[in-house]
Protein backbone atom coordinates (compact mmCIF):
# COMPACT_ATOMS: atom_id res chain seq x y z
CA UNK A 1 0.00 0.00 0.00
CA UNK A 2 3.16 2.31 0.96
CA UNK A 3 3.78 2.19 -2.73
CA UNK A 4 0.94 4.34 -3.94
CA UNK A 5 2.05 7.19 -2.07
CA UNK A 6 2.53 10.15 -3.08
CA UNK A 7 -0.84 10.22 -5.31
CA UNK A 8 -0.85 11.22 -8.88
CA UNK A 9 -2.22 14.22 -8.64
CA UNK A 10 -0.23 15.25 -6.16
CA UNK A 11 2.95 14.41 -8.71
CA UNK A 12 1.35 16.55 -10.95
CA UNK A 13 1.99 19.61 -8.96
CA UNK A 14 4.50 21.97 -10.44
CA UNK A 15 7.87 21.86 -9.04
CA UNK A 16 8.04 25.51 -8.20
CA UNK A 17 4.42 24.94 -5.61
CA UNK A 18 6.51 21.96 -4.08
CA UNK A 19 9.66 23.96 -3.43
CA UNK A 20 7.90 26.74 -2.28
CA UNK A 21 5.61 24.78 0.33
CA UNK A 22 8.91 23.66 2.24
CA UNK A 23 8.79 27.40 3.31
CA UNK A 24 5.10 27.01 4.80
CA UNK A 25 6.04 24.14 6.82
CA UNK A 26 9.27 26.19 8.16
CA UNK A 27 7.51 29.51 8.90
CA UNK A 28 4.61 28.28 10.93
CA UNK A 29 7.04 26.96 13.77
CA UNK A 30 9.51 29.47 13.65
CA UNK A 31 6.88 32.51 13.87
CA UNK A 32 5.63 31.13 17.00
CA UNK A 33 8.95 30.05 18.01
CA UNK A 34 10.11 33.94 18.27
CA UNK A 35 7.07 35.00 19.51
CA UNK A 36 6.56 32.69 22.59
CA UNK A 37 10.15 31.50 23.72
CA UNK A 38 11.17 33.99 25.65
CA UNK A 39 7.89 34.60 27.81
CA UNK A 40 7.49 30.82 28.23
CA UNK A 41 10.84 30.30 29.62
CA UNK A 42 10.17 33.75 32.04
CA UNK A 43 6.61 33.77 32.66
CA UNK A 44 5.60 29.78 32.28
CA UNK A 45 9.14 28.24 33.43
CA UNK A 46 10.61 31.01 36.01
CA UNK A 47 13.99 30.86 34.36
CA UNK A 48 16.19 32.64 36.60
CA UNK A 49 18.23 35.83 35.07
CA UNK A 50 21.69 34.34 35.19
CA UNK A 51 20.89 31.34 33.08
CA UNK A 52 18.76 33.33 30.82
CA UNK A 53 21.83 35.29 29.53
CA UNK A 54 24.07 32.28 29.63
CA UNK A 55 21.42 30.39 27.25
CA UNK A 56 21.39 33.49 25.17
CA UNK A 57 25.08 34.15 25.08
CA UNK A 58 25.54 30.76 24.37
CA UNK A 59 23.48 30.84 21.43
CA UNK A 60 25.15 33.68 19.73
CA UNK A 61 27.90 32.15 19.29
CA UNK A 62 26.40 28.53 17.95
CA UNK A 63 24.05 30.63 15.67
CA UNK A 64 26.93 32.63 14.66
CA UNK A 65 29.35 29.70 13.33
CA UNK A 66 26.95 27.36 12.53
CA UNK A 67 25.79 28.32 9.29
CA UNK A 68 29.33 28.18 7.99
CA UNK A 69 30.34 25.14 9.81
CA UNK A 70 27.14 23.12 8.29
CA UNK A 71 27.75 24.77 4.63
CA UNK A 72 31.52 23.44 4.70
CA UNK A 73 30.33 19.92 6.17
CA UNK A 74 27.52 19.73 3.10
CA UNK A 75 29.07 21.39 0.35
CA UNK A 76 33.26 20.37 1.08
CA UNK A 77 33.05 17.53 -1.96
CA UNK A 78 31.57 20.11 -4.16
CA UNK A 79 34.04 21.88 -4.24
CA UNK A 80 37.15 18.90 -3.87
CA UNK A 81 37.09 15.55 -4.94
CA UNK A 82 39.46 12.60 -3.91
CA UNK A 83 41.19 11.74 -7.01
CA UNK A 84 39.88 8.31 -7.61
CA UNK A 85 38.57 6.81 -10.60
CA UNK A 86 34.69 6.34 -11.13
CA UNK A 87 32.15 8.59 -12.06
CA UNK A 88 31.03 10.92 -9.72
CA UNK A 89 28.10 12.90 -8.68
CA UNK A 90 26.22 14.91 -11.31
CA UNK A 91 23.79 18.31 -11.04
CA UNK A 92 20.98 15.88 -10.35
CA UNK A 93 22.74 14.05 -7.69
CA UNK A 94 24.14 16.95 -5.92
CA UNK A 95 19.91 18.27 -5.68
CA UNK A 96 19.11 14.50 -4.47
CA UNK A 97 21.42 14.90 -1.82
CA UNK A 98 19.68 18.07 -0.50
CA UNK A 99 15.94 17.19 -0.86
CA UNK A 100 17.40 13.86 1.16
CA UNK A 101 19.13 15.97 3.70
CA UNK A 102 15.66 18.31 3.99
CA UNK A 103 13.44 14.98 4.21
CA UNK A 104 15.84 14.08 7.34
CA UNK A 105 16.09 17.89 8.82
CA UNK A 106 12.49 19.11 8.35
CA UNK A 107 11.14 16.60 10.44
CA UNK A 108 14.17 17.00 13.23
CA UNK A 109 13.28 20.37 13.18
CA UNK A 110 9.81 19.64 14.20
CA UNK A 111 10.79 17.69 17.17
CA UNK A 112 13.37 20.19 18.11
CA UNK A 113 10.77 22.93 18.13
CA UNK A 114 8.06 20.90 20.44
CA UNK A 115 10.76 20.93 23.10
CA UNK A 116 10.45 23.79 24.21
CA UNK A 117 6.45 23.44 25.43
CA UNK A 118 7.33 20.51 27.89
CA UNK A 119 9.20 20.78 30.58
CA UNK A 120 11.81 18.12 30.90
CA UNK A 121 14.62 19.43 32.62
CA UNK A 122 16.21 22.53 34.95
CA UNK A 123 14.81 25.79 33.28
CA UNK A 124 18.27 27.15 32.67
CA UNK A 125 19.80 23.63 30.82
CA UNK A 126 16.44 22.83 28.74
CA UNK A 127 16.22 27.09 27.58
CA UNK A 128 20.37 26.37 26.69
CA UNK A 129 19.69 22.70 24.57
CA UNK A 130 16.69 23.81 23.21
CA UNK A 131 18.37 26.86 21.74
CA UNK A 132 20.85 25.23 19.87
CA UNK A 133 18.97 22.03 19.02
CA UNK A 134 16.07 24.09 17.00
CA UNK A 135 18.67 26.75 15.71
CA UNK A 136 20.93 23.51 14.35
CA UNK A 137 18.20 22.13 12.73
CA UNK A 138 16.42 25.54 11.23
CA UNK A 139 19.69 26.02 10.03
CA UNK A 140 20.40 23.00 8.13
CA UNK A 141 16.62 23.44 6.53
CA UNK A 142 17.64 27.00 5.63
CA UNK A 143 20.81 26.22 4.28
CA UNK A 144 19.54 24.00 2.00
CA UNK A 145 16.29 25.01 0.77
CA UNK A 146 18.31 28.25 -0.20
CA UNK A 147 20.77 26.22 -1.88
CA UNK A 148 18.25 24.32 -3.87
CA UNK A 149 17.21 27.62 -5.13
CA UNK A 150 20.52 28.13 -6.81
CA UNK A 151 20.53 24.40 -8.32
CA UNK A 152 17.40 24.25 -9.38
CA UNK A 153 16.86 26.68 -11.99
CA UNK A 154 20.07 29.09 -13.38
CA UNK A 155 18.04 31.95 -14.98
CA UNK A 156 16.93 34.81 -13.07
CA UNK A 157 13.16 34.22 -14.36
CA UNK A 158 13.20 30.85 -12.99
CA UNK A 159 14.26 32.02 -9.54
CA UNK A 160 11.68 34.83 -9.32
CA UNK A 161 9.28 32.49 -9.99
CA UNK A 162 10.49 29.42 -7.34
CA UNK A 163 10.20 32.35 -4.71
CA UNK A 164 7.54 33.62 -5.41
CA UNK A 165 5.83 30.71 -4.31
CA UNK A 166 7.92 30.50 -1.12
CA UNK A 167 6.75 34.20 -0.72
CA UNK A 168 3.28 32.95 -1.07
CA UNK A 169 3.34 29.90 1.19
CA UNK A 170 5.56 32.04 4.19
CA UNK A 171 2.71 34.02 4.11
CA UNK A 172 -0.05 31.41 4.50
CA UNK A 173 2.35 29.95 6.94
CA UNK A 174 2.68 33.36 9.04
CA UNK A 175 -1.28 33.23 9.55
CA UNK A 176 0.55 30.73 13.14
CA UNK A 177 0.80 33.93 14.46
CA UNK A 178 -3.06 35.06 14.43
CA UNK A 179 -4.10 31.68 15.28
CA UNK A 180 -1.47 30.76 18.61
CA UNK A 181 -3.34 34.07 20.12
CA UNK A 182 -6.75 32.36 20.74
CA UNK A 183 -4.80 29.62 22.53
CA UNK A 184 -1.91 31.56 24.27
CA UNK A 185 -2.45 31.47 27.88
CA UNK A 186 0.27 31.42 30.96
CA UNK A 187 -2.06 30.45 33.63
CA UNK A 188 -3.45 27.41 31.82
CA UNK A 189 -0.29 26.27 29.00
CA UNK A 190 -1.93 23.00 27.88
CA UNK A 191 -3.82 24.14 25.21
CA UNK A 192 -0.87 26.07 24.10
CA UNK A 193 1.01 23.10 24.40
CA UNK A 194 -1.79 21.37 22.03
CA UNK A 195 -1.20 24.02 19.23
CA UNK A 196 1.96 23.56 18.98
CA UNK A 197 1.69 19.93 18.94
CA UNK A 198 -0.29 20.03 15.74
CA UNK A 199 2.00 22.63 14.31
CA UNK A 200 5.19 20.60 14.70
CA UNK A 201 2.95 17.30 13.29
CA UNK A 202 1.67 19.54 10.13
CA UNK A 203 5.36 20.92 9.99
CA UNK A 204 6.92 17.37 10.01
CA UNK A 205 4.66 15.10 7.35
CA UNK A 206 4.65 18.25 5.31
CA UNK A 207 8.58 17.82 4.98
CA UNK A 208 8.63 14.44 4.66
CA UNK A 209 5.95 14.43 1.69
CA UNK A 210 7.28 17.42 -0.28
CA UNK A 211 10.75 16.10 0.08
CA UNK A 212 9.39 12.78 -1.37
CA UNK A 213 7.50 14.55 -3.80
CA UNK A 214 10.52 16.51 -5.12
CA UNK A 215 12.83 13.43 -4.93
CA UNK A 216 10.43 11.56 -7.73
CA UNK A 217 10.22 14.36 -9.87
CA UNK A 218 13.95 14.93 -10.18
CA UNK A 219 14.95 10.95 -10.37
CA UNK A 220 11.77 10.96 -12.96
CA UNK A 221 13.95 13.19 -15.24
CA UNK A 222 16.53 10.06 -15.94
CA UNK A 223 14.11 8.47 -17.62
CA UNK A 224 12.40 11.70 -19.39
CA UNK A 225 15.63 13.77 -20.64
CA UNK A 226 12.81 16.85 -21.21
CA UNK A 227 12.69 17.42 -17.67
CA UNK A 228 8.86 18.67 -18.39
CA UNK A 229 7.86 21.29 -15.10
CA UNK A 230 10.51 20.81 -13.00
CA UNK A 231 12.63 24.24 -13.56
CA UNK A 232 12.30 26.03 -17.37
CA UNK A 233 16.00 25.96 -18.06
CA UNK A 234 17.05 22.48 -17.10
CA UNK A 235 18.90 23.27 -14.28
CA UNK A 236 19.27 19.77 -13.18
CA UNK A 237 18.74 17.46 -16.62
CA UNK A 238 22.76 17.30 -16.93
CA UNK A 239 23.78 13.72 -16.21
CA UNK A 240 27.60 14.32 -16.35
CA UNK A 241 29.49 13.70 -13.18
CA UNK A 242 30.81 16.95 -11.89
CA UNK A 243 32.27 16.09 -8.82
CA UNK A 244 34.68 12.61 -8.78
CA UNK A 245 36.75 13.03 -11.35
CA UNK A 246 40.36 12.16 -11.43
CA UNK A 247 41.78 15.46 -12.25
CA UNK A 248 39.79 17.24 -9.68
CA UNK A 249 42.01 18.63 -6.96
CA UNK A 250 41.66 19.16 -3.36
CA UNK A 251 40.94 22.58 -1.71
CA UNK A 252 41.07 23.73 1.75
CA UNK A 253 39.02 26.12 4.10
CA UNK A 254 42.03 28.28 4.10
CA UNK A 255 42.33 28.26 0.36
CA UNK A 256 38.58 29.16 -0.16
CA UNK A 257 38.51 31.74 2.47
CA UNK A 258 40.97 33.16 0.24
CA UNK A 259 38.87 33.02 -2.79
CA UNK A 260 35.86 34.49 -0.90
CA UNK A 261 38.89 37.33 0.05
CA UNK A 262 39.37 37.91 -3.37
CA UNK A 263 35.44 37.88 -4.53
CA UNK A 264 34.75 41.58 -4.54
CA UNK A 265 31.34 41.38 -5.33
CA UNK A 266 30.91 39.03 -2.24
CA UNK A 267 32.32 41.67 -0.41
CA UNK A 268 30.42 44.07 -0.93
CA UNK A 269 27.36 42.68 -0.81
CA UNK A 270 28.21 41.06 2.98
CA UNK A 271 28.88 44.76 3.64
CA UNK A 272 25.45 45.95 2.47
CA UNK A 273 23.42 42.58 3.83
CA UNK A 274 25.35 43.48 7.56
CA UNK A 275 23.39 46.75 7.38
CA UNK A 276 20.00 45.09 6.16
CA UNK A 277 20.31 42.22 8.84
CA UNK A 278 21.01 44.93 11.34
CA UNK A 279 17.47 47.28 9.86
CA UNK A 280 15.55 44.17 10.44
CA UNK A 281 16.31 42.92 14.11
CA UNK A 282 16.55 46.38 15.05
CA UNK A 283 12.79 47.39 13.68
CA UNK A 284 11.97 43.56 15.45
CA UNK A 285 13.43 44.66 18.18
CA UNK A 286 12.03 48.15 18.80
CA UNK A 287 8.49 47.50 17.04
CA UNK A 288 6.39 47.54 20.28
CA UNK A 289 8.38 50.35 21.70
CA UNK A 290 7.77 52.80 19.53
CA UNK A 291 4.37 51.68 19.46
CA UNK A 292 3.70 52.12 23.24
CA UNK A 293 5.73 55.56 23.25
CA UNK A 294 5.02 57.29 20.56
CA UNK A 295 1.14 55.89 19.19
CA UNK A 296 -0.27 54.77 22.29
CA UNK A 297 -2.18 57.48 22.89
CA UNK A 298 -3.82 56.92 19.72
CA UNK A 299 -4.46 53.13 18.65
CA UNK A 300 -5.77 50.55 21.20
CA UNK A 301 -4.21 47.54 22.49
CA UNK A 302 -6.20 45.42 19.81
CA UNK A 303 -5.18 47.47 16.97
CA UNK A 304 -1.24 47.07 18.42
CA UNK A 305 -1.41 43.97 18.49
CA UNK A 306 -2.63 43.26 15.17
CA UNK A 307 -0.19 45.89 13.79
CA UNK A 308 2.56 43.42 15.45
CA UNK A 309 0.96 40.00 13.78
CA UNK A 310 0.07 41.92 10.13
CA UNK A 311 4.10 42.70 10.38
CA UNK A 312 4.88 39.12 10.24
CA UNK A 313 2.57 38.32 6.96
CA UNK A 314 2.72 41.64 5.11
CA UNK A 315 6.39 41.53 3.98
CA UNK A 316 5.86 38.14 2.45
CA UNK A 317 2.61 39.48 0.38
CA UNK A 318 4.67 42.45 -0.30
CA UNK A 319 7.14 40.51 -2.02
CA UNK A 320 4.42 39.02 -4.39
CA UNK A 321 4.20 42.47 -6.02
CA UNK A 322 8.46 42.80 -5.68
CA UNK A 323 9.12 39.71 -7.71
CA UNK A 324 7.56 40.40 -11.03
CA UNK A 325 9.37 43.56 -10.53
CA UNK A 326 12.57 41.79 -10.44
CA UNK A 327 11.85 39.62 -13.21
CA UNK A 328 11.52 42.57 -15.41
CA UNK A 329 14.20 44.65 -14.43
CA UNK A 330 16.48 42.96 -12.33
CA UNK A 331 16.49 42.28 -8.44
CA UNK A 332 19.55 45.00 -8.21
CA UNK A 333 17.47 47.94 -9.55
CA UNK A 334 14.48 46.46 -7.22
CA UNK A 335 16.63 46.54 -4.28
CA UNK A 336 18.13 50.18 -4.88
CA UNK A 337 14.48 51.63 -5.14
CA UNK A 338 13.70 50.40 -2.26
CA UNK A 339 16.46 51.43 -0.61
CA UNK A 340 16.00 54.88 -2.01
CA UNK A 341 11.83 54.36 -0.70
CA UNK A 342 13.54 53.86 2.55
CA UNK A 343 15.72 57.24 2.43
CA UNK A 344 12.46 59.09 1.31
CA UNK A 345 10.35 58.11 3.78
CA UNK A 346 12.30 59.02 6.48
CA UNK A 347 13.44 61.84 5.24
CA UNK A 348 9.77 62.89 5.05
CA UNK A 349 8.79 61.80 8.27
CA UNK A 350 11.91 63.73 9.88
CA UNK A 351 10.68 66.81 8.38
CA UNK A 352 6.88 66.15 9.70
CA UNK A 353 8.05 65.54 13.28
CA UNK A 354 6.60 63.07 15.78
CA UNK A 355 2.94 65.27 16.27
CA UNK A 356 1.64 63.29 13.50
CA UNK A 357 -0.02 60.15 14.68
CA UNK A 358 -1.29 58.95 10.96
CA UNK A 359 2.23 59.43 9.12
CA UNK A 360 3.65 57.89 12.38
CA UNK A 361 1.20 54.59 12.15
CA UNK A 362 2.13 54.39 8.47
CA UNK A 363 5.71 55.20 8.54
CA UNK A 364 6.29 52.08 11.34
CA UNK A 365 4.32 49.44 9.81
CA UNK A 366 6.08 50.39 6.34
CA UNK A 367 9.37 50.67 7.34
CA UNK A 368 9.32 47.08 8.98
CA UNK A 369 7.51 45.98 5.90
CA UNK A 370 9.59 47.52 3.28
CA UNK A 371 12.66 46.51 5.15
CA UNK A 372 11.80 42.69 5.38
CA UNK A 373 10.67 42.12 1.83
CA UNK A 374 14.32 43.79 1.06
CA UNK A 375 15.81 41.07 3.47
CA UNK A 376 13.58 38.40 1.27
CA UNK A 377 14.67 39.92 -1.82
CA UNK A 378 18.29 39.61 -1.22
CA UNK A 379 18.42 35.57 -1.73
CA UNK A 380 18.04 35.89 -5.12
CA UNK A 381 21.50 38.34 -5.19
CA UNK A 382 23.28 35.21 -3.39
CA UNK A 383 22.02 32.92 -5.84
CA UNK A 384 24.07 35.16 -8.76
CA UNK A 385 27.00 34.96 -5.99
CA UNK A 386 27.21 31.67 -6.61
CA UNK A 387 27.05 31.49 -10.11
CA UNK A 388 29.62 33.76 -10.47
CA UNK A 389 31.72 31.95 -7.56
CA UNK A 390 31.66 29.02 -9.66
CA UNK A 391 32.38 31.01 -13.23
CA UNK A 392 35.68 32.73 -11.15
CA UNK A 393 37.12 29.78 -9.58
CA UNK A 394 36.23 27.00 -12.27
CA UNK A 395 34.51 25.09 -9.92
CA UNK A 396 33.21 21.68 -11.23
CA UNK A 397 29.83 22.32 -8.91
CA UNK A 398 28.26 25.60 -7.50
CA UNK A 399 29.03 25.57 -3.42
CA UNK A 400 25.67 27.06 -2.77
CA UNK A 401 24.63 25.99 0.69
CA UNK A 402 28.90 27.27 1.36
CA UNK A 403 27.95 30.27 0.19
CA UNK A 404 24.98 30.82 2.04
CA UNK A 405 26.30 29.68 5.30
CA UNK A 406 29.38 32.15 4.60
CA UNK A 407 27.51 35.07 4.06
CA UNK A 408 25.46 34.56 7.19
CA UNK A 409 28.64 34.01 9.01
CA UNK A 410 29.36 37.91 8.11
CA UNK A 411 25.90 39.61 8.50
CA UNK A 412 24.48 37.77 11.32
CA UNK A 413 26.61 40.11 14.15
CA UNK A 414 23.90 42.08 12.92
CA UNK A 415 21.18 40.49 14.85
CA UNK A 416 23.52 41.45 17.84
CA UNK A 417 24.12 44.66 17.42
CA UNK A 418 20.83 45.93 16.92
CA UNK A 419 19.03 45.75 20.55
CA UNK A 420 22.93 46.69 21.52
CA UNK A 421 23.72 49.94 19.89
CA UNK A 422 19.57 50.86 19.78
CA UNK A 423 19.54 50.45 23.85
CA UNK A 424 22.67 52.49 23.76
CA UNK A 425 21.58 55.26 21.42
CA UNK A 426 18.45 55.68 23.09
CA UNK A 427 20.19 56.07 26.75
CA UNK A 428 23.01 58.22 25.10
CA UNK A 429 20.34 60.30 23.87
CA UNK A 430 17.64 60.71 26.54
CA UNK A 431 19.50 59.54 29.94
CA UNK A 432 16.87 56.56 29.66
CA UNK A 433 17.72 52.85 30.76
CA UNK A 434 15.15 50.52 29.39
CA UNK A 435 16.17 47.53 31.58
CA UNK A 436 15.25 50.12 34.64
CA UNK A 437 11.61 50.33 33.13
CA UNK A 438 8.25 48.39 33.33
CA UNK A 439 7.71 45.94 30.20
CA UNK A 440 6.25 47.36 27.28
CA UNK A 441 2.85 45.67 27.10
CA UNK A 442 0.89 47.57 24.99
CA UNK A 443 1.58 44.93 21.98
CA UNK A 444 2.31 41.99 24.17
CA UNK A 445 6.01 42.28 24.28
CA UNK A 446 7.93 40.84 27.36
CA UNK A 447 10.91 42.31 29.15
CA UNK A 448 12.33 39.73 31.65
CA UNK A 449 13.05 40.87 35.25
CA UNK A 450 11.01 44.46 35.40
CA UNK A 451 12.31 46.24 38.26
CA UNK A 452 10.26 49.18 40.16
CA UNK A 453 9.37 51.98 37.60
CA UNK A 454 11.08 54.94 37.47
CA UNK A 455 9.39 58.43 37.86
CA UNK A 456 8.41 59.02 34.32
CA UNK A 457 6.22 61.95 34.19
CA UNK A 458 9.41 64.02 33.66
CA UNK A 459 11.38 61.88 31.05
CA UNK A 460 8.19 60.94 29.26
CA UNK A 461 8.53 63.78 26.41
CA UNK A 462 12.48 63.57 26.23
CA UNK A 463 11.62 59.70 25.93
CA UNK A 464 9.21 60.30 23.35
CA UNK A 465 11.57 62.72 21.14
CA UNK A 466 14.45 59.86 21.55
CA UNK A 467 12.37 56.99 20.42
CA UNK A 468 11.14 59.12 17.35
CA UNK A 469 14.59 60.24 16.34
CA UNK A 470 15.83 56.50 16.84
CA UNK A 471 12.95 55.81 14.83
CA UNK A 472 13.66 57.84 12.07
CA UNK A 473 17.77 58.52 12.08
CA UNK A 474 18.39 55.16 11.73
CA UNK A 475 16.72 54.36 8.64
CA UNK A 476 18.66 57.17 7.02
CA UNK A 477 21.61 55.86 8.24
CA UNK A 478 21.57 52.69 7.29
CA UNK A 479 19.85 53.21 3.58
CA UNK A 480 22.55 56.07 3.13
CA UNK A 481 25.50 53.13 3.86
CA UNK A 482 23.71 50.50 1.73
CA UNK A 483 23.30 52.89 -1.23
CA UNK A 484 27.00 53.35 -1.53
CA UNK A 485 27.90 49.74 -0.89
CA UNK A 486 25.33 48.46 -3.84
CA UNK A 487 26.31 51.28 -5.96
CA UNK A 488 29.81 49.33 -5.83
CA UNK A 489 28.27 45.76 -6.84
CA UNK A 490 28.56 44.91 -9.96
CA UNK A 491 26.77 41.43 -10.51
CA UNK A 492 23.93 43.04 -12.60
CA UNK A 493 23.01 43.92 -16.23
CA UNK A 494 25.84 42.60 -18.50
CA UNK A 495 28.24 41.34 -16.22
CA UNK A 496 25.48 38.85 -14.83
CA UNK A 497 24.13 37.87 -18.13
CA UNK A 498 27.89 37.05 -18.93
CA UNK A 499 28.39 35.01 -16.28
CA UNK A 500 25.25 33.28 -16.52
CA UNK A 501 26.37 32.11 -20.09
CA UNK A 502 29.98 31.26 -18.75
CA UNK A 503 28.16 28.62 -16.24
CA UNK A 504 26.61 27.59 -19.24
CA UNK A 505 29.34 26.67 -21.02
CA UNK A 506 31.23 25.48 -18.21
CA UNK A 507 28.41 22.89 -17.69
CA UNK A 508 29.06 22.11 -21.69
CA UNK A 509 32.69 21.76 -21.34
CA UNK A 510 32.67 19.09 -18.43
CA UNK A 511 30.24 16.93 -20.33
CA UNK A 512 32.53 16.92 -23.18
CA UNK A 513 35.24 15.96 -21.00
CA UNK A 514 33.20 13.32 -19.86
CA UNK A 515 32.82 11.80 -23.46
CA UNK A 516 35.70 12.10 -24.45
CA UNK A 517 37.38 10.01 -21.84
Amino acid sequence: MGLDWPPAWLLGLPTAVVYGSLAFFTTILHNVFLLYYVDTFVSVYKINKVSFWVGETVFLLWNSFNDPLFGWLSDRRFLSSQPRSGAGLSSRDVVLTRVRALGWHGPLLALSFLAFWVPWAPAGLQFLLCLCLYDGFLTLVDLHHHALLADLALSAHDRTHLNFYCSLFSAAGAMSVFASYAFWNKEDFSSFRAFCVVLAAGSGLGFLGATQLLKRRIEATRKDRGCPGLVMDGGVCEEEPLVGGEEAGSITLGQYLRQLAHHQNFLWFVGMDLVQVFHCHFNSNFFPLFLEHLLSDHISLSTGSFLLGISYVAPHLNNLYFLPLCRRWGVYAVVRGLLLLKLSLSLLMLLAGPDHPGLLCFFIASNRVFTEGTCKLLTLVVTDLVDEDLVLNHRKQAASALLFGMVALVTKPGQTFAPLLGTWLLCFYTGHDLFQQPPVTSVGSVQPWPEPPAPAPVQAPTLRQGCFYLLVLVPIICALLQLFTWSQFTLHGRRLRMVKAQRQNLAQIHTLNIKMV
